[in-house]
């Protein structure tokens, strides 16, 4: 391991003694942050369950462990200078715990990371510090769930508070016949008669929002801020499908969600890019729905037109070096998830890829995931185009062409 990034800002590359990242958690985030660190001559270890996972392809090291495993989290720091995350499961307890040993060991800050992993004491953060977000309760009981939604009213969004991402655990609740079986589902009344874990819960008023918006936004150990374009994302399930750059809002709007995004990274600790998503009312008010403390998946459109990615930065943020200020490359870029079916758990081929890579200025990315789940994130689509009108009518071709679909012994299933 190399010492310089305990006395200040690393100013020095070495390639026989790398500077070495630890990354808990080799999904895509840790495999695109990799990618982009092996372009500077950093070495990678990555902690994952999965010995297959992603980021395993491109990693020096590989930890097979879960993401709450203190003795692994333990081994991955004495292999690392610095040490990142790209799922909120990581052990913020231990990474709490080895920060307080060497301060810029772990980035962004185990702190952070404590407080975002549940929702409720996230949102109490931000409203503390007197940003906008939807009103929200706790809720222990069915009475009580019962009582908040005739106070909110209908629809009122019910959340796990910890271990839900991407839109697991949330559920949105539209009638008083909804309640008891939502309810129950989290109490131990699951799909199939499986008893789901019992967990805490919060209930959110719903917001009638005109467009769903977020903000990649920077900040390194020295204090620097930076902030992408403002994207536009439409989901579907509560997963992501497309985001579109830059956002089809007005310059108003724009401006106060990036001074939103820059106030709320203020508040918190620790370096590196967060991804703070966002509601904007139809009378164009903005207030936050979510912080992720990591890349995010809205920000995957920066790889191919922005000029730094949004991984880049994140690498530049957790060593201390310069950022850089993010530009759009082109007038209109849009990202599609390729997600995978419902009704269907297996091995898998994405077919359609010689017509899709014929359409110009697209880019396809595949993230190697062995096996296909409902809505599971299996890769992305990068379109840039002259105008947004170019732009969308590429997504649509887009969208008519790729297929993912179950693994067969055909030959001609790639085209």
């Amino acid at each position: 391991m190399s010492p310089n990034l305990e006395s200040g800002p690393l100013d020095e590359l070495s390639v026989t003694k790398p500077v070495s990242v630890g990354i808990i958690g080799g999904g895509q985030l840790g495999k695109m942050i990799a990618l982009d660190a092996k372009r500077m001559a950093l070495k990678i270890c990555i902690l994952d369950p999965c010995s297959c996972c992603p980021a395993s392809s491109v990693s020096d090291e590989l930890i097979v462990a879960d993401f709450t495993d203190e003795q692994a989290i333990r081994k991955l720091a004495t292999k690392s200078d610095v040490i990142t995350y790209e799922i909120e499961l990581a052990n913020s307890k231990a990474l709490i715990d080895l920060a307080s040993k060497n301060h810029n060991l772990v980035n962004p800050s185990p702190e952070t990371l404590h407080i975002i992993q549940d929702k409720y004491k996230q949102k109490s953060f931000l409203k503390k510090n007197k940003l906008k977000v939807p009103s929200f309760e706790i809720v222990n009981s069915e009475e009580e769930l019962f009582d908040l939604c005739e106070d909110f009213g209908f629809p009122v969004m019910l959340k796990a508070r910890e271990n839900s991402y991407d839109g697991r655990g949330n559920y949105l609740i539209r009638s008083k016949r909804e309640i008891s079986k939502v309810f129950s589902r989290f109490a131990g009344g699951g799909r199939g008669g499986e008893k789901e874990e019992e967990r805490q819960l919060m209930v959110e008023k719903f917001v009638n929002f005109r467009q769903e918006i977020s903000i990649m936004v920077a900040r390194n150990r020295s204090g620097q801020i930076t902030s992408f374009p403002v994207a536009e994302n439409i989901h579907e399930d509560h997963i992501l499908k497309l985001t579109i750059v830059p956002a089809r809002v007005s310059e108003r709007v724009a401006k106060d969600a990036r001074k939103m995004a820059e106030k709320a990274l203020s508040a918190l600790k620790g370096a590196g890019i967060f991804g703070i998503e966002m509601f904007v009312t139809h009378d164009d008010k903005v207030m936050i729905n979510e912080i992720a403390p990591r890349p995010h998946n809205s920000g995957h459109y920066s790889i191919e037109a922005c000029s730094v990615s949004q991984f880049e930065q994140h690498i530049r943020a957790i060593l201390d070096l310069p950022l850089s200020e993010p530009r759009l490359l082109c007038p209109a870029v849009a990202m599609i998830n390729i997600l995978g079916p419902r009704n269907y758990v297996g091995p898998y081929i994405i077919s359609g890829v010689t017509k899709l890579l014929s359409l110009p200025e697209l880019t396809l990315h595949i993230y190697g995931k062995k096996i296909s789940e409902p809505k599971r994130k299996l890769g992305h689509l990068t379109l840039l185009g002259k105008s947004m009108h170019e732009t969308l009518s590429r997504v649509d071709t887009a969208n008519k062409i790729i297929k993912v679909r179950p693994l067969r012994e055909n030959k001609g299933d790639l085209n």
